[in-house]
């Protein structure tokens, strides 16, 4: 299914005039999305906009329910820069919440709805929310953090009710669905905030990324001109729509075409390809652990009997690409890069397999995107005598930076940051190339050939040296993906006493044709000495973030101690030269330094 050349570049020239076209009518349709709704409602109608196994809303039910939503919030006295939470499972209802609110000038702060504890009480607790809306299905979680919170919290439940919480649905029928008028509350600013969306890293605490309704709106008309959505599109969605790509790039480039979005609480490899086939789905938002996951999945007959015509999303590994697309014949992939607070994205409109994307030419200016030489050790770029930073050279390794405008003023390229102020501040590099310019730090390193196209290397920190060479995690995953019986698997460096550097460690899930002696062959053929696994464990599974991002904070702790690991555990042996497995004695003499690495 790969296409031809010429036909690449004809399409990615067209997608590009799309997206540019569409965004430029940014400034003249002069609204914001939430304002957007009901002129969309006019023009559309009766037809589906969101459609998902509980309820469809047509356009017109869409703006109805939206509308609900704002009146209800300025009865509760709720004002532009106030704050409510939503935690909710993926529903139709999600998106009319949010809109409703946001239409009013308060702020959503889409909650990761998987989290619990202490997560999720920090997640609240960060932006100083006036309110909560908290689904029924996942109200408990909510309930026994509401002692941890800062303040007390008035909160709504969404659905059946409880005994703790008070219902939303019965407040909301006293309120009219009609077009929200300026007398009643005026849009706000479409420069201010209308959602933190949080970014959900494999360590640490979330932070909430500020995201303006501009970006909304540029996000949206953007991808809408890149797969040039239509009325006759339906995108199937079962990404989160607590997060940026499932909850506005798939949603608002759908609906701002005309299009219906067909809303799933969760992906399914069983049960992906009978409901694109059932829903008529068009177009389909990924992630590229989603392509891996239906690769690995046994045939289905219906695989091939579907009607779409794009995959849109990221992430998709080089190894993955040309498997996913040929084996279930999808006509068009568009690979891009982006991330929620960034201030750049990359675009792959020619269809090059590997490849997160490209700058045309003719908006390189627009654009200004640089990768800069990197020190691993360090953890930050190279500066030379001068003081400045160093362009990589094509093909090269560095950590890529975006331009933050000088003026402040232009809404295009600006960092909005998060909640936490210390947290925006260092993710600004200063006096890059230049007294005084100021770049956003991705923490992403790529590499950048000679034609121009981008390739993922690394997240910063994810790299690490040993025997005095930088070794990728992503790229000795991919290697070590490709050989037999090897289903899934993580990457990372452990600290070894008495070695320079960190040991390269690989926690994989396997299948019943994994054989280690030969996974030991396979590697030494695919990988330079320094970057093969000196450790490996085998596991059943690997915890995911509710973005398909493995966890693994808890893998990087543990080691290589069998005492803190009950998976079965191995240690490239110089001795043999064959992976043994790795028990006390051996742990111990390793540690004693009687056995080298």
């Amino acid at each position: 299914m790969t296409q031809p050349k010429e036909a690449n570049s004809k399409f990615a020239r067209e997608a590009w005039i799309r997206a540019l076209e569409r965004t430029a009518s940014i400034d003249r349709l002069g609204a914001t999305l939430p304002v957007l709704m009901d002129r969309l409602a006019h023009e559309f109608d009766a037809l589906p906009a969101l459609v998902s196994t509980e309820a469809t809303l047509s356009y017109r039910e869409l703006a109805i329910h939206c509308n609900h939503y704002a009146r209800w919030g300025l009865a509760q006295g709720l004002k532009a820069g106030d704050t409510v939470c939503l935690m909710m499972s993926n529903c139709a209802e999600y998106m009319a919440i949010w809109l409703g609110l946001s239409r009013i000038g308060v702020v959503v702060a889409l909650i990761n709805n998987n989290l619990a504890g202490d997560a999720l009480a920090h997640s609240i607790n960060i932006v100083a929310p006036q309110s909560v809306i908290v689904g029924s299905d996942v109200a408990s979680r909510l309930i026994a953090v509401r002692a941890s919170l800062r303040r007390e919290l008035p909160c709504r439940v969404y659905g059946d009710s409880t005994q703790d919480l008070a219902p939303l649905s019965p407040e909301l029928a006293r309120f009219s669905g009609d077009e929200l008028r300026d007398s009643e509350c005026a849009p706000p600013p479409i420069d201010a905030t209308a959602l933190y969306i949080y970014t959900s890293g494999s360590t640490g605490l979330p932070k909430a990324a500020k995201v303006s309704h501009y970006r909304v709106m540029q996000w949206s008309h953007w991808f809408a001109g890149l797969m040039d959505t239509q009325p006759s599109d339906r995108m199937f969605n079962c990404l989160p729509l607590y997060h940026s790509v499932g909850g506005v790039v798939a949603t608002g480039a759908t609906l701002v075409g005309g299009g219906a979005v067909v809303i799933r609480a969760r992906f399914s490899a069983s049960d992906f390809w009978r409901d694109v086939r059932d829903e008529r789905c068009t177009l389909f938002q990924y992630i590229g652990e989603l392509c891996r996951y239906l690769v690995n999945a046994p045939h289905q007959e219906i695989e091939t009997d579907h009607k779409l015509r794009i995959a849109c999303g990221n992430g998709l590994r080089p190894e993955v690409w040309e498997a996913f697309q040929n084996r279930f014949k999808i006509p068009r992939i568009l690979e891009y890069y982006a991330s929620t607070e960034g201030n750049f994205s990359l675009y792959n409109c020619e269809g090059h397999p590997g490849a997160i994307g490209k700058i045309p030419s003719f908006l390189a200016h627009r654009l200004p995107v640089a990768l800069l030489r990197f020190d691993v050790d360090s953890g930050e770029p190279r500066r030379n005598g001068d003081g400045f930073c160093e362009r990589c050279l094509p093909n090269e390794v560095g950590e890529a930076v975006g331009l933050i405008p000088g003026s402040g003023k232009e809404l295009a390229g600006r960092f909005e940051g998060y909640a936490d102020a210390d947290a925006s501040a260092r993710k600004v590099l200063r006096n890059v190339f230049k007294q005084g310019d100021s770049w956003y730090r991705t923490g992403d390193l790529m590499r950048r050939d000679e034609r121009g196209f981008y390739y993922f290397v690394d997240r910063v920190g994810e790299t690490y040296r040993w025997k005095g060479e930088n070794v990728s995690t992503a790229e000795v995953l991919t290697a070590l993906t490709a050989s037999r019986g090897v289903r899934d698997g993580v990457v990372y460096g452990v600290s070894v006493p008495g070695a320079d550097g960190r040991a390269g460690t690989a926690a994989l899930v396997v299948d019943a044709e994994f054989d280690v002696a030969s996974f030991h062959a396979d590697v030494a053929l695919r990988l330079p000495a320094y970057a093969r696994p000196v450790f490996l464990r085998l596991l059943q599974s690997i915890e995911s973030t509710g973005t398909f991002k493995p966890r693994k904070q808890d893998l990087v702790q543990a080691g290589f101690d069998p005492a803190r690991i009950e998976d079965p555990l191995y240690f490239d042996d110089p001795r043999t030269q064959a992976y043994v497995p790795l028990d006390a004695a051996l742990f111990a003499a390793i540690l004693a330094g009687t056995v080298r690495i």
